[in-house]
């Protein structure tokens, strides 16, 4: 690892191409891998062809939309290195907000893939540039000109989050924000030339950009994108033919394989249930897993939102080497972490070298409180809301996470959840939904759930069954009642009935684990999916506004 003289996206691009040279570097799944040096020739004339043919210069806003490729980074190594401001955007978004973003960025040029294109339509006054053109575009150019002073604290990006409360902002993160965050992140783990990423969540948000993309970027490693989304037929392979040594990922991709896969194996396993042969299981369970993953892995990030218990628990008794992360985009984006070797079930580990975090209790006596954090990695605030900025950050200048949680004697942080979505028992008692939902989705029968505060009172768990789970319940209807789909009453009060009472069962059994201040009143049958980040946690707030009117839930 060399030397950074100053931390701007100018310097980690010069130098690690530098510095690199013949290792691979970025590369598509059964496509061309491009090298450090054929990663600078073509990021090189890529500022040249946005200088001359757009006019891009220092400050100006460029949005960048694209389905993970090669490409992207380069492109945001061009406009970052040039100066400019780089407005990554999610794909997933909805084009009417993908509009808005543009048109509130002040975005004056953007660079989208082809799909994207089609997607965002016209806008007056937007010139665009085919993504799948830039490195075509950058060989046939060389830079002419000296590239301009970048200071580490010019702003560098600006991130709209989706966010779960349903509110995007256009977080501002400087160079340095940036740039100290991917540096600091090897005090947790290091990352040698030679390492190989498989890259399977989004380059627009900042937990890939930040820990997927520069910091291996910083440390010589290569990452490979797939063309299409990590469905099982598509990840399988891949990761067959590429066997990376390190991985990121949300929970919900380790918590789907453990629950359909992994999980009924073991509980099928006549020996599961004694003591001596468990153990024993599910080692040889971890090292399976491990192979699936191409037998190389050393490195397996989950961050983005809270792993489920039983699963971290498992993988610690496995001996998989995960490593549980913690941030958020306004902090560009990590704030804690650990290495495999470290983890502690239920912790996000230690703060990440150089950020300060501090518990502030929400009343007097608590052990737990809002989590607050300060360091260079800290946003300068919300592009054009100086509100919403100021509402941020405490008076002695620390940014409110928002999220609640406590510190043990060692330093580990342990996140309960949002501030927000907290509920106070019938005594003042504090209750986490996210802490309930967890022990709901333990059981074999929930696909997801969300619980909330009843306006009522009392406690509400929306609760999502498997499909296999919901099509075993028809199927039983069929065989109970005959051919009763002609009549659709009957059959439809049936998987009422049948429905009811597996909800009812999940229900008690939750709440038999549960203090008596925090157990579910009422539990609902959600059909349709849950709305999601990017990061696939439920958006809360959107839910919130159909928890009474929802003409899918069916209470139970």
């Amino acid at each position: 690892m060399y030397h950074l003289e100053r931390f701007t996206l100018q310097e980690v691009f010069l130098k690690s191409t530098t510095e690199y040279g013949e290792y691979p570097a970025l590369g598509m799944l059964n496509g061309k891998m491009y090298s450090y040096k054929e990663i600078r020739d073509l990021v090189l004339g890529l500022i040249h062809h946005l200088r001359t043919a757009y006019g891009v210069e220092p400050g100006s806003h460029i949005a960048l939309i694209s389905e993970n490729r090669p490409e992207w980074p380069m492109v945001y190594l061009a406009v970052t290195s040039l100066g400019a401001v780089i407005v990554p955007i999610l794909t997933d978004f909805s084009s009417e907000a993908i509009r808005n973003i543009l048109t509130h960025a002040e975005c004056t040029l953007t660079i989208a893939s082809q799909k994207m294109r089609e997607k965002i339509g016209t806008i007056e006054g937007m010139r665009f540039l085919n993504i799948e053109d830039t490195a075509n575009r950058a060989v046939e150019e060389r830079l002419s000109l000296p590239l301009p002073t970048v200071e580490e604290t010019s702003l560098a990006a600006i991130l709209y989050t989706s966010g779960t409360t349903g509110i995007s902002k256009g977080v501002m993160l400087t160079h340095r924000n940036i740039v100290s965050n991917a540096f600091a992140s090897r005090s947790i783990f290091r990352i040698h030339p030679g390492d190989r990423l498989l890259s399977i969540l989004p380059l627009a948000h900042t937990y890939e950009c930040t820990i997927g993309f520069l910091a291996p970027f910083l440390q010589g490693a290569s990452i490979t994108y797939l063309d299409k989304p990590p469905t099982a037929s598509v990840l399988l392979p891949a990761l067959k033919k590429i066997r990376p040594t390190i991985m990121l990922s949300v929970p919900l991709i380790m918590e789907k394989i453990y629950r359909s896969s992994v999980k009924p194996k073991l509980e099928s396993h006549k020996l599961y249930t004694s003591p001596l042969f468990r153990k024993l299981l599910v080692r040889i369970a971890g090292m399976k897993l491990k192979k699936t993953f191409g037998g190389r892995i050393r490195f397996f990030g989950i961050g983005g939102a809270a792993l489920a218990q039983d699963v971290e628990q498992f993988l610690k008794e496995a001996r998989f080497p995960y490593a549980i992360g913690y941030g958020l985009t306004e902090t560009a984006p990590l704030v804690a972490g650990c290495n495999p070797k470290h983890t502690y079930v239920g912790s996000t580990g230690h703060p990440l070298e150089g950020v300060e975090v501090r518990i502030v209790p929400t009343k007097e006596g608590d052990l737990e409180g809002e989590l607050q954090v300060k360091g260079p990695n800290v946003m300068i605030g919300y592009y054009k809301d100086p509100e919403k900025t100021k509402e941020a950050f405490t008076e002695d200048g620390w940014f409110r996470t928002g999220d609640l949680a406590r510190m043990d004697e060692t330093g580990r942080i342990f996140i309960r959840g949002r501030l927000k979505t907290m509920i106070l028992g019938p005594s003042g008692e504090n209750i986490y939904p996210e802490e309930i939902e967890s022990l709901i989705n333990q059981s074999n029968y929930v696909q997801e759930s969300l619980v909330y505060g009843d306006p009522v009172g009392g406690l509400t768990a929306l609760i999502q069954l498997k499909p296999e789970v919901l099509e075993k319940i028809k199927e039983d209807i069929r065989q109970m009642y005959g051919a009763v789909e002609d009549e659709a009453e009957v059959f439809r009060q049936a998987l009422e009935s049948h429905t009811k009472e597996i909800l009812e069962s999940v229900r008690k059994e939750v709440n038999s684990r549960l203090s008596s201040f925090a157990r579910i009143g009422k539990a609902l049958l959600q059909t349709d999916p849950f709305e999601k980040t990017p990061t696939q946690k439920i958006k809360r707030k959107v839910q919130d506004t159909t928890y009474t009117k929802s003409e899918t839930a069916k209470e139970s």
